[in-house]
């Protein structure tokens, strides 16, 4: 694997979450994408409306669907979990998950159904093996709540905490490579070196089958 260079800070822009910024800088204009999980459509909108980026989207609430339909986004409603068998293989450039992979039941089949549909995958989730998150689970004897996804063990939709080093673990099982890597630390960019999970609050990954 290997480290996308970076700056210490990122240019933001109001409608979008740091980490989904970096997910839109490591897509090439007037590519087809698919975002699994596309909340309300910001991102959608701003591949569409910067990049010509020729997006669909997968979302499971009723009101992030509204929310798309008023962006003017092609977005349907529907559970990842149950497949994406109504895409023929490769009908994407790039597949995106953005901070859903920790509340997924089978995790393997979403990104091999990620990877069949799509050339490429592009994931973000927070990381849990921060320092901080190992503190308090030393201090406290209570699970921690990631830095960058601030939700209890027992809200809705309940979810698995993993590491970035659990992730690359992961990938390596199931046949995935990782290519380029970004990590940041709420919200800025940064190098990690050898310390990236001990440093980075998120990670976003671009992957493609081994």
């Amino acid at each position: 694997m290997s480290s996308e260079p970076l700056s210490s800070t990122t240019t933001q822009t109001p409608h979008l979450r740091p980490d989904l910024l970096a997910i839109a800088e490591l897509i090439a204009p007037g590519v087809r994408a698919l975002d699994i999980g596309c909340g309300d459509g910001a991102l959608l909108e701003y591949l569409r409306d910067r990049k010509q980026v020729k997006g669909r989207g997968i979302e499971l609430t009723e009101a992030g669907v509204l929310a798309c339909v008023r962006r003017g986004l092609s977005v349907r409603q529907g559970n990842v979990q149950e497949g994406l068998a109504d895409y023929p293989d490769q009908s994407f450039d790039i597949v995106i998950l953005s901070q859903t992979l920790p509340f997924l039941d089978d995790p393997a089949m979403v990104l091999g159904e990620m990877l069949r549909v799509g050339r490429s995958a592009i994931i973000s989730f927070s990381n849990w093996g921060h320092w901080r998150c190992r503190l308090e689970l030393l201090f406290t004897g209570r699970i921690p709540v990631a830095v960058d996804l601030p939700q209890q063990w027992y809200e809705s939709p309940r979810r698995q905490p993993f590491s970035v080093t659990d992730f690359a673990r992961f990938c390596r099982k199931i046949g995935i490579t990782i290519d380029r890597q970004i990590y940041m630390n709420r919200g800025l960019r940064v190098r990690t070196g050898r310390f990236k999970n001990l440093l980075s609050t998120t990670a976003v990954f671009t992957l493609h089958r081994a």
